[in-house]
């Protein structure tokens, strides 16, 4: 039975104490109460991974490290491998574990360079990370010393792969939930920094969006919103016929100075746009550990600055917004 105690523990006197008696229920249902095919294999997995002790653990340079290959035998850095590959695909990273090198599709460390350079320290924060995956950037936060780091992710098998990782790293900081924004308990003004990477231009209301991530902020919160976006001028938005990049799940790719607009309409202030970098096949591509298809199949194979369908070729942005201590009188 997966069971998230250590963090139950840490919620009271917080802003999030109130979630000590909803989180319980609402975790098992979200694990146990879809009916999920895979879950009795993934945990059967989480039951058959090797007990190895690392002998160091590294969150703060880009492949998390967590022990290395003389802490344990060749047979058990097999099994360790074996039970890994069945929590496939692995998507954000990269790790290693007791020197089994996890090559993720995305190489999340490069959005990680791009990004801390910008933020306000993380130390002693209460953090969320909204779409988390497996967790990467959460351990990545906790590595800046963040005192609790939230991530949230309703794809099950993440939430698997950060349980195998947990076995080993027993973090009192990084917990990964199984829900995503929409579906979250309330968390009014709990989080003193926000990050929803990834995640706005997969939904249907992109101020809906920016709304809830305002409501999960305390005040003078910082929001780290990272997003597709598309060059031009503040009132065009791109909604793609049916798919972009191939992907199903794509409504509203704005332009810079319209997502602006929109933090503003969503009564954020001190916005900058801090970084606008095309993305490439060195950071996101298919490998051993990830072999579906991957960016270099969503592009346009004669010109790498279109997708398949013509529309333009991914390109993302970084925000960072503040919540203002309190809102001004209008």
């Amino acid at each position: 039975m997966i069971n998230y105690d250590a963090l139950y523990q840490q919620l009271s006197g917080t802003p999030l104490a109130e979630w000590e008696s909803q989180l319980p229920d609402k975790i098992q249902q979200y694990i146990y109460g879809r009916g999920h095919g895979d879950l009795p294999k993934w945990l059967n997995v989480l039951e058959q991974l090797p007990d190895i002790t690392p002998s160091r653990i590294t969150l703060d340079t880009p492949c998390i490290t967590v022990g290395d290959k003389n802490d344990c035998t060749d047979d058990e850095r097999q099994q360790l491998e074996q039970q890994l590959r069945v929590l496939w695909p692995w998507r954000k990273g990269p790790y290693n574990l007791f020197g089994i090198e996890i090559d993720t599709e995305w190489r999340s460390d490069l959005k990680w360079e791009r990004v801390l350079p910008h933020i306000t320290s993380l130390q002693d924060k209460t953090v969320l990370d909204v779409g988390c995956g497996s967790g990467y950037h959460c351990w990545r936060m906790a590595g800046e010393r963040a005192r609790l780091v939230i991530g949230i992710d309703p794809t099950l098998v993440y939430i698997m792969q950060y349980q195998a990782l947990q076995r080993y790293i027993q973090s009192s900081q990084v917990f990964v939930l199984p829900f995503s924004d929409e579906t979250m308990p309330p968390a009014s003004q709990a989080f003193d920094t926000v990050f929803s990477m990834g995640v706005l231009y997969h939904r249907r209301s992109p101020i809906d969006h920016l709304s809830q991530l305002w409501e999960l902020l305390s005040w003078e919160g910082e929001l780290v919103l990272e997003t597709l976006v598309i060059d031009g001028g503040p009132e065009q938005v791109l909604m793609p016929e049916r798919r972009y990049a191939k992907m199903r799940n794509v409504w509203f790719i704005p332009t810079c100075d319209a997502l602006a607009l929109w933090l503003r309409r969503c009564n954020f202030d001190d916005i900058r746009c801090v970084d606008v970098n095309q993305t490439t096949t060195d950071e996101q591509r298919a490998t051993d550990w990830m072999h579906f298809e991957s960016l270099a199949d969503f592009l346009d194979p004669d010109d790498h600055n279109k997708t398949i369908e013509g529309y333009p070729a991914p390109k993302r942005a970084i925000f960072i917004a503040r919540k203002p201590k309190k809102l001004a009188k209008t």
